[in-house]
């Protein structure tokens, strides 16, 4: 794949600064707008540009796990959000519940569920296109 000297020297730059705004994006949708699906995509977004200019061999070796690994991962802490109300408070599957006196609920991981389920199912949806 031909790519040219800026995207490829900007790919690691593009890549961190989208994973980065998409962690806000995460971390601000929990009180306004944003949250861990669209959150999900702008890092999946970095990962694609990522992959257009350095190939996706390159991009999964950044990942280190494989995109459904991610998701797997996403879907385990979706699960894990839903049962401490469930288990310790006989309340019903996924209500909130807050994490001691800290202003972090149970919905903060939930929604680190959804953001790595939309950014794993995103990318194992796009790499393997890149790399045929």
């Amino acid at each position: 794949m031909k790519t040219s000297f800026i995207m490829n020297a900007s790919a690691r730059y593009v890549l961190w600064a989208c994973v980065l705004l998409s962690l806000f994006v995460l971390l601000r949708g929990h009180n306004e707008p944003g949250g861990g699906f669209i959150g999900g995509l702008i890092g999946a977004l970095g990962f694609v540009f990522h992959a257009l200019a350095r190939g996706a061999g390159a991009t999964r070796a950044v990942l280190r796990l494989q995109p459904l690994t991610w998701a797997g991962i996403g879907l385990l802490f979706g699960i894990l959000a839903g049962l401490p109300a469930l288990l310790l408070f006989g309340e019903p599957f996924l209500t909130q519940q807050w994490l001691g006196a800290t202003p972090i609920g149970t919905t903060v991981l939930f929604d680190l569920g959804v953001y790595l389920v939309v950014l794993g199912f995103a990318l194992a949806f796009v790499l393997p296109f890149m790399e045929a």
